[in-house]
């Protein structure tokens, strides 16, 4: 009888899975031993030894000396190569892009925040965050000595195809059906490209790097700026529903003869709970002759009729001023409120809160930890954590990063 030819396809699969648990347990336990991987892997230390050895010959993985035990000789140790290349994460905001350069380790080496008013345009906006990005990548070669470029993200502020890499609907920018991802291909060709929403981005980033990293299976995210949007992630997946829009928080209705949202819906959450929104409550309170140091004719205040910023209502807030104060509370009641169902609703382990309102976390933490608890049902509230996010403004484009280490961790033999 003939033998049969081995199943080399079933063979590279095992082997990529392999791959990925050792990346795995490096992410979260390096330093670590070739002995130490295999007890926790339950691989046999031939088997580690290759799959190391693999890994150390593409400069995914490096040796970084040795430990003394208290039997046999010292180990080897290793971890994660921070010189494996590095990672270019842009985000396109409401008024601004943000491009920031990284290691693959999550080291940032280059940030630029530029303002772009809604009123550039589309073509104009998208163009300056790719001229951004190459700067960025002119940076990086330098930075990293030549090291590889392991892939460009792009975050944004709406609905993302995930098939087709298309920008469908950004409500608080007004686009409708950018290809945003076929842009970024053409312009860099041959470099791994990824799209997603900024929030889903931003949670990703928490639960790799930040404030979710350690212990946490269900996490919410709010990304709170001139909008409101958010992520579920379970078990540091992210939870994109049927459609892949899951995290639309902002959108739910809770004012149901409310104000008109950007979104054509009436009465959304994010109509009251939003920067913009406090904004609002802040122009109509000086508008009704409330003195304010945020009123255009303050010198040392809101001036030359330029927008209001959250660093300008904190400053004014922890300078005693009565109309910055209340609409911080008024931010932090509104968001407690939203929050307090979705915990009654999804029972979170933890609900971080990030995005530009985290400038004025010390003011409004404590308004939405004190509505949750008169809200929240005791025995969810109990159980939910309330922070602020670990990288605030800059969660979106360590998101980015993370992204590329996600996938590099799940499929490291298309990285070498």
């Amino acid at each position: 009888m003939s033998q049969k030819p081995p199943r080399t396809g079933d063979q590279a699969l095992v082997r990529e899975i392999n791959l990925s648990l050792i990346m795995n347990c490096l992410h979260r336990h390096a330093p670590i031993s070739r002995a130490d991987l295999a007890e926790m892997t339950g691989l046999n230390k031939s088997t580690v030894s290759s799959l190391v050895h693999e890994l150390l010959h593409h400069r995914l993985v490096c040796e970084v000396g040795k430990m003394s035990a208290k039997v046999g000789r010292p180990s080897v140790q290793l971890e994660l190569n921070p010189h494996a290349g590095y990672i270019v994460s842009a985000e396109i905001g409401v008024g601004f892009t943000l491009v920031m350069g990284s290691r693959f380790t999550a080291e940032p080496f280059w940030l630029q925040r530029e303002d772009t008013p809604r009123e550039l345009g589309q073509e104009a906006i998208i163009q300056r965050m790719l001229e951004s990005i190459r700067r960025a990548i002119e940076i990086g070669r330098h930075e990293t000595d030549g090291e590889p470029l392991l892939g460009i993200t792009v975050g944004v502020p709406g609905l993302l195809d995930h098939h087709t890499e298309t920008l469908l609907f950004a409500p608080n920018l007004g686009w409708w059906d950018v290809p945003i991802g076929g842009i970024l291909r053409s312009a860099f060709p041959n470099v791994p490209i990824f799209c997603d929403n900024e929030a889903n981005m931003a949670a990703i980033s928490e639960c790799f790097f930040g404030a979710a990293q350690n212990g946490y299976d269900n996490v919410l995210y709010l990304s709170v700026g001139e909008g409101l949007s958010g992520a579920i992630v379970r078990g540091s997946i992210l939870d994109r529903g049927k459609s892949g829009f899951a995290g639309e928080f902002g959108h739910i209705t809770l004012y149901p003869d409310g104000e008109l949202c950007n979104c054509g819906n009436r009465g959304c959450w994010e109509t009251r709970a939003s920067v913009s929104a406090m904004f609002k409550h802040i122009h109509k309170a000086i508008e009704s002759g409330r003195a304010s140091l945020l009123a255009p004719n303050q010198t040392n205040g809101h001036t030359d009729g330029r927008p209001l910023t959250v660093q300008q209502v904190v400053s004014a807030a922890e300078a005693g001023d009565a109309v910055a104060k209340n609409a911080l509370h008024t931010l932090g009641r509104e968001l407690g409120v939203g929050i307090a169902s979705l915990i009654n609703a999804l029972n979170p382990d933890l609900v971080l809160v990030g995005g530009t309102v985290t400038l004025a976390g010390a003011f409004i933490l404590p308004i939405i930890q004190a509505e949750v608890g008169r809200r929240a049902l005791p025995w969810s509230a109990q159980s939910t954590e309330i922070v602020l996010s670990q990288y605030q403004a800059n969660a979106c484009v360590m998101g980015g990063v993370a992204l590329v280490y996600q996938a590099i961790l799940t499929h490291p033999s298309h990285f070498a």
